[in-house]
């Protein structure tokens, strides 16, 4: 692209043409307070900033300040980033925000990771000279998200990520002027829209205004409990982000350390959801070969391509936006799920322990399970699978009040038998981990041959919608992979269509994966992060002595101990669920 002359701060540069003051001035290492911008190249959505007005600058021969996020660079350009006036500028703005906001910051869930909280403070806002009346809106509480509009701030980062990223549609700007909000539909509650809990407007809220549900004073009143057995399991993606809330760097794998601290923290047994991931191959792995040997036998009532369905989110987004092809999913519980199931059945009866003695908790990166863990159809007789989901975030909290830190701790196994797992458990932490586990263990059941290779490099990356053809030894199968659910709505379309060549798709619902969840340490719309975690997740994978799910041992000897095989009668009893259709149950009260 053609190059143009500028200078900032009196400093001469050279810019491609097009490129914002913004980025022109960080690039060069030069800070310019942002609160409503995002970084989404990597997800190519069209973001426009320019509301917040924090960001301003003085541009030579211009009157007023330019936003700095949405003005574009010109040949002989000089930008001034931190004149009298400018500080001035934004030291007011911030004040107007402010004096429309809560000050319970020591109880806010945000504090100390607030964008606002920390602009203030780098701004040395200390008094506010702007006094007037104070917005006041009722607090919503879904099962996973929490919103609080008295800290919203408009800055619409969330409105971004839910209509243009995740096109999930629920979040807009609504009415004007001081009575502006950003909320769903008549205020409508998040429970009653067509909310997937994905949690990705939670993830780059600067505020307080949009946190996860706490559940960790309910897990450490179970704790304390000496009538309670519990027992916990930690998601494949929690364990390659947990250290960046300890100072570490992104990508630093803890696992070792996260056991030892779940320990510490009085947890029974510790537990990997990375066996229940193996377990989860076993099914849908099978479920794709059952249908795929109907398919080829001439059967035109098979569903294909089969869609994985480990993902809450985007079961949610299915059930609400497509509920239409809600027989086209595999039936496969996720794996936070089947961990539940077996708990509370194999596990509960190998320690003796009563049903409702035993509590089952999750750490996951992902808001929407704890929703997940609250649907009907994973209780019996109204106890759940999962008692209690906890983020990524609330497991640093929780070993920060009682332990205080990570980096100290030794290196600790998990407990058998639901702790030993693949390294194809590993990699569902990934956007195209699902399917290349799933790969690795259908091809082997299919042929009855070895695999040539294990590492499947054309189903990896971070392209939003990929595409594939495996080999099985004859047999092509085409595969389609898709991460952050506008992309996977691409997929939907195309088989609504009747365009689909695919035998079978892969769907996360977070850019990235479960790696980019809405419970993980908060990256600040920084995707290189992201990438360290992925790549701390096939590191692990690769140190791991056995790679594909069915060879797990102990996943062998559940079956010959208690299920029978994958997808008998009673696997498909304990394994797997049913869908339903949820726009019929989305309304707005009048």
């Amino acid at each position: 692209m053609a190059k143009v002359n500028i200078s900032i701060d009196g400093r001469p540069l050279q810019v491609e043409a097009g490129t914002t003051v913004l980025k022109a001035a960080r690039d060069q290492g030069i800070t310019i307070p942002t609160l409503c911008y995002m970084e989404l190249e990597d997800l190519c959505i069209e973001h426009n900033p320019g509301g917040c007005r924090l960001c301003t600058v003085e541009v030579e021969g211009r009157n007023n300040l330019a936003p700095s996020c949405v003005t574009k660079v010109w040949e002989g350009m000089s930008i001034k980033t931190h004149t009298p006036r400018v500080i001035n500028a934004r030291k007011t703005v911030m004040e107007l925000i402010l004096s429309d906001h809560p000050f319970d910051c020591l109880i806010c869930a945000k504090n100390g990771t607030c964008d606002l909280q920390k602009m203030a403070q780098d701004l040395g806002i200390r008094e506010i000279h702007y006094k007037g009346e104070q917005s006041t809106y009722k607090e919503d509480y879904s099962p996973s998200i929490i919103r609080d509009i008295n800290k919203c701030i408009m800055c619409r980062r969330c409105e971004t990520m839910c209509n243009d990223v995740q096109t999930c549609g629920v979040l807009s700007g609504i009415y004007r002027g001081f009575e502006a909000v950003v909320a769903p539909a008549y205020e409508q509650d998040l429970e009653k829209s067509p909310c997937t809990y994905c949690g990705q407007c939670v993830a780059v809220c600067p505020t307080g205004a949009l946190t996860e549900v706490d559940h960790t004073n309910k897990v450490v009143r179970a704790l304390a409990d000496p009538k309670k057995t519990v027992v916990v399991q930690t998601a494949p993606a929690v364990r390659a982000a947990l250290g960046e809330e300890f100072g570490m760097e992104p990508g630093t794998l803890v696992t070792g350390k996260m056991v030892s601290a779940l320990r510490r923290l009085g947890f029974d047994q510790v537990f990997d959801t990375d066996f229940a991931a193996d377990l989860t191959i076993m099914e849908e792995g099978t479920e794709l070969l059952g249908r795929l040997s109907k398919f080829l036998k001439g059967d035109k009532s098979v569903k294909l391509p089969i869609l994985t369905s480990c993902c809450p989110a985007w079961v949610q987004f299915f059930e609400h936006n497509f509920p239409e092809m809600k027989d086209i999913p595999s039936t496969a519980k996720s794996p936070q799920q089947m961990f539940g199931t077996i708990a509370k059945t194999y596990l509960a009866d190998k320690i003796q322990v009563k049903r409702e003695d035993l509590v089952v908790v999750s750490v996951m990166p992902c808001l929407s399970k704890k929703y997940e863990a609250q649907r009907d159809e994973f209780k019996v007789d109204g106890n759940p699978d999962v008692d209690y989901s906890i983020s990524t975030r609330e497991l640093a909290h929780l070993i920060k009040q009682s332990i205080g830190d990570l980096k100290n701790l030794p290196d600790e196994d998990f407990d058998r038998p639901m702790g030993e797992s693949t390294g194809a458990g590993v990699i569902f932490g990934v956007t195209g981990g699902v399917i290349e586990a799933a790969v690795r263990t259908a091809y082997e059941v299919h042929t009855g041959k070895d695999l040539p290779k294990l590492d499947f490099e054309e189903l990896r990356g971070f392209d939003g919608v990929r595409s594939a053809t495996i080999d099985f030894d004859g047999l092509p199968i085409n595969i389609g992979i898709a991460h952050g659910l506008g992309n996977a709505r691409k997929l939907l379309e195309e088989i609504k269509r009747g365009e689909s060549h695919y035998h079978a798709i892969e769907i996360m619902a977070c850019p990235g994966g479960c790696v980019g969840g809405g419970g993980q340490p908060l990256h600040h719309g920084d995707s290189s992060i992201i990438k360290k975690r992925a790549a701390a997740i096939y590191e692990e994978d690769k140190g791991k002595a056995i790679r594909k799910s069915h060879m797990n041992p102990e996943i062998i000897k559940l079956y010959e101990d208690f299920l029978g095989e994958p997808m008998s009668e009673k696997a498909h009893h304990l394994l797997h669920t049913s869908y339903f259709d949820k726009k019929k149950s989305t309304f707005i009260e009048s």
